[in-house]
């Protein structure tokens, strides 16, 4: 009987200390995130409530009260706005990801690996993520005006909301190729379908991805645990194995 009482005490005192974080997640992050929540769900007890969608887009929903306590950033910029405007806790921003910018196109041999096919222009439709809401979108025409093509190919721009459209237009046939973030095309270590040419780094700014604890996640178990369970071993060699440098 006092077994019972005891196991019972500490099922509820484990109850008591599991708790819920609401984390905004940069489109680009989708799968990596989803792996990372389940093996923390299994290693702390904690609950992960995810949603994923454009930096732009997080940004004026947690500005206008939305409930989330912790964002993952496409970008290093915006958590710093965030923090700077009393939205973000100072002092927890950190980068937990550099992402890849890859053009790709779900058909095999078409797109070359130095991104020829781009000035040959035999193509209808390129898929983009909305420059003003997207980073990744915003490094694609860094790219295209780098390589002095943007006036040739913005024509062609298929604009996605963010960059998980711009995948699923490709992805479908709507665009022929498209800009997209290596960690949606990337599997063991290579190009998991389709052909892609993994942009130079040099051809745009670096895609440094922060997280941040918002002002809703001051001092909330979970949502201090999911960041610094970011910063495990475990979930870096998730981050890893999806082509981003950590």
């Amino acid at each position: 009987m006092k077994m019972r009482l005891l196991l019972t005490a500490l099922a509820v005192s484990t109850a008591a200390l599991a708790d819920e974080v609401q984390v905004a997640v940069a489109a680009n992050f989708t799968t990596p995130a989803k792996q990372i929540a389940a093996d923390f769900e299994k290693d702390t007890g904690h609950k992960v409530a995810l949603s994923f969608g454009a930096t732009g887009k997080f940004y004026a929903q947690i500005k206008n009260g939305a409930p989330f306590e912790v964002l993952l950033s496409a970008d290093d910029t915006t958590p710093a706005k965030l923090e700077t405007e009393g939205a973000a806790v100072a002092g927890t921003r950190f980068t937990y990801a550099t992402g890849r910018l890859v053009l790709w196109s779900a058909k095999p041999g078409y797109v070359d690996n130095k991104g020829e096919v781009l000035a040959k222009g035999e193509f209808r439709h390129l898929s983009i993520a909305s420059p003003k809401l997207a980073p990744y979108g915003a490094a694609a025409v860094e790219v295209l005006t780098a390589m002095k093509l943007i006036d040739l190919v913005q024509p062609k721009f298929v604009q996605a909301e963010n960059i998980a459209q711009a995948y699923q237009f490709v992805a479908t046939g709507n665009a022929e190729l498209g800009f997209v973030a290596l960690s949606q095309v990337f599997k063991d270590g290579r190009i998991a379908e389709g052909s892609a040419w993994i942009v130079p780094a040099t051809l745009h700014q670096p895609i440094r991805q922060d997280a941040v604890l918002l002002e809703k996640g001051r001092s909330k178990p979970a949502a201090e645990a999911w960041l610094r369970y970011l910063k495990s071993d475990k979930a870096k060699a998730v981050i890893k194995s999806f082509g981003y440098e950590v």
